[in-house]
């Protein structure tokens, strides 16, 4: 239980409502951030201005899956007004207040640090990647059946980057029959795409590997397809980018080629943000408790 345990939620899409839900049922006191528009009501959670918020007295602070801007303003789906978190608030708080974001920036480190508090970021764990490889591979087979005249089945399709997101999108369009080919550059994956019966390729022959591929998923968060590599794709390729942003493609390049590529990253709160939710929610509450157990076997 997080029995009294004030935690500051900001910002965020509909999976924040998962983490609300939990948090408020493990009886924490929540602030609610960039929420007037929500008209569900959460028993212990009060929407807050965050001009108005008494960031002295809280715990923790949860931002959302993308953390901030490189200004500091924060995403809010349920809120028309500006969203902007600066040091000034995070040097009101405790000193053992952690932050926990999905993703970090330049802006969101310098401020944390300035601050001297800790800074989580969810999505370089482990779990909570993998987790959350399954509804972004779930969207990213919605938006190649969305944007292509072909079936899954029988395709070429080149994926770049083994990671945890790179091997699942790997083997469930292999599952769907198609003629997959992944792109790494470490030599353990070039083993482990062979050792999944994928076809392996480095990196370096991305020009020449490229030339029959009808979908490419890249989840290399660099740029990768450049226009030298997009100028040797065959005009139909549908280029699928599931890195954070910018991504890893010469977007300018590929309009100008005619060819359609898209930035998708955040699928899993866009195809399942109550699935996307459930998984950061737990997590996360669980990252809070161990918490709270060590603080109180500090006091002792």
């Amino acid at each position: 239980m997080l029995t009294d345990v004030q935690i500051a939620v900001i910002g965020g899409d509909a999976r924040q409502l998962e983490i609300i839900r939990n948090l408020t049922e493990l009886d924490a006191k929540l602030s609610l951030i960039g929420f007037e528009q929500l008209d569900h009501a959460f028993t212990g959670a009060v929407k807050e201005k965050i001009d108005e918020v008494e960031f002295s007295n809280k715990d923790v602070v949860i931002l959302p899956v993308p953390g901030t801007s490189l200004d500091g303003q924060i995403e809010t789906i349920f809120s028309n007004e500006k969203v902007i978190l600066r040091k000034e608030m995070l040097l009101e708080t405790p000193p053992h207040c952690t932050i926990y974001s999905g993703i970090s920036n330049s802006y969101l480190d310098s401020i944390t640090k300035q601050a001297n508090r800790r800074l989580v970021n969810l999505f370089e764990r482990d779990d909570v990647a993998i987790y959350n490889s399954i509804p972004t591979v779930e969207g990213t087979i919605m938006m190649a059946i969305q944007h292509t005249d072909i079936t899954i089945h029988g395709s070429n399709i080149t994926v770049l980057g083994l990671g945890r997101v790179g091997m699942s999108v790997a083997r469930i369009f292999d599952a769907l029959g198609a003629k997959v080919k992944v792109g790494a550059r470490k030599t353990e994956h070039i083993a482990r795409i062979t050792e999944m019966g994928l076809n392996p390729f480095h990196l370096n022959d991305l020009e020449n590997e490229i030339k029959d591929a009808d979908i490419c998923i890249n989840t290399i968060p660099h740029l990768v397809f450049t226009s030298s590599v997009i100028a040797k794709m065959p005009v139909h390729t549908l280029i699928i980018d599931l890195a954070s942003k910018p991504g890893g493609t010469d977007f300018r390049y590929a309009e100008k080629r005619g060819i359609k590529a898209l930035l998708a990253p955040g699928l899993p709160g866009i195809v399942a943000p109550k699935t996307a939710g459930k998984i950061l929610a737990k997590v996360l509450s669980q990252l809070i408790q161990d918490d709270m157990k060590i603080r109180k076997g500090n006091k002792k």
